[in-house]
């Protein structure tokens, strides 16, 4: 095995050990804000644009089915709207309403201070987590293809 090779491997078994720990934070922390963590990543998603449930599902790395259920249950509390899709006329996007942008605000004001400071205890600069986000995306793209 390349050196190459094995340091991708590496990254990679190192960035879902990363998602794990993050989502168990993240678990709590929705929590006591009375949702669920995959509520906060599907209004993360669609807080960029609208976007269809297959297309949040490939972003989250989740199977459409179970982003069908989070969106339907945002849908019906009001946090999500679906919009027509000039794309695809039986996949609709779903859009955040002022409701789930609120709930969002929340979520991401309450651990704020917690993601602050790890940030500050890592000593990981701004400009590092560009740097490794931009690797990431490379990747991902180079994968997709």
């Amino acid at each position: 095995m390349t050196d190459l090779v094995r340091d991708y491997r590496l990254l990679i078994a190192d960035v879902y050990e990363l998602a794990g720990l993050s989502r168990r934070i993240s678990e709590r922390e929705a929590a006591e804000q009375g949702t669920t963590v995959a509520r906060w990543h599907v209004l993360s998603v669609v807080s960029e644009e609208p976007a269809a449930v297959p297309a949040i599902a490939r972003r989250l790395g989740q199977v459409r089915q179970a982003v069908q259920r989070v969106v339907d249950d945002l849908t019906e509390a009001g946090q999500l709207r679906a919009e027509p899709n000039p794309a695809h006329r039986r996949s609709p996007l779903y859009a955040i309403t002022r409701e789930g942008s609120r709930l969002l605000d929340r979520l991401w004001g309450a651990s704020e201070t917690r993601r602050l400071g790890m940030l500050d205890d890592s000593g990981v600069s701004a400009e590092d987590l560009r740097q490794a986000r931009d690797t990431l995306r490379r990747l991902s793209d180079a994968l997709s293809s």
